[in-house]
């Protein structure tokens, strides 16, 4: 089981590489995330959205809980994803979260979305979704397990 994060893009720059790395340490299952880089299209727009949301599509199980970041989502607080993510956890369903590309994702991808998350109504650059992912799961772990890594 897990969390297995697809992003369309490059590998993470060394920066974003540290961090991800810092709370990777410090995951347990079935918080431990497996990052799975898919590249960029080589065409522009509507067409390389369609590109990348096949091959995005192409890696998720039948069974996964897909969880779709797009600033267009919904927002939800910390202890919301703990709980979203160990409902998850408790029947035994794979989550995947899936970061689009520069051109975002096709239809297909949000009807395939279980949910869809925003980080916030603001638009950061991918490497930096990159690492408040990281951050916000390692986050959701210590909620779930009861410790005082977030204070309320």
């Amino acid at each position: 089981m897990g969390i297995r994060v697809l992003a369309i893009g490059k590998k993470h720059e060394s920066w974003v590489s540290e961090g991800i790395d810092r709370y990777a340490k410090r995951m347990k299952k079935p918080y431990d995330v497996t990052w799975q880089l898919l590249p960029h299209s080589s065409r522009e727009a509507d067409a390389a959205r369609s590109e990348e949301s096949e091959r995005l599509l192409a890696k998720i199980g039948a069974q996964d809980h897909v969880v779709l970041l797009d600033e267009r989502g919904r927002n939800i607080d910390s202890p919301d994803l703990a709980a979203r993510l160990q409902r998850q956890f408790d029947i035994s369903k794979p989550v995947t979260v899936i970061i689009g590309g520069a051109y975002g994702v096709a239809d297909s991808v949000h009807q395939r979305a279980d949910f869809v998350w925003s980080l916030s109504k603001l638009v950061f650059p991918h490497q930096l979704v990159r690492l408040i992912l990281a951050e916000q799961l390692y986050r959701a772990q210590e909620i779930s397990g009861g410790r005082p890594y977030h204070h309320t």
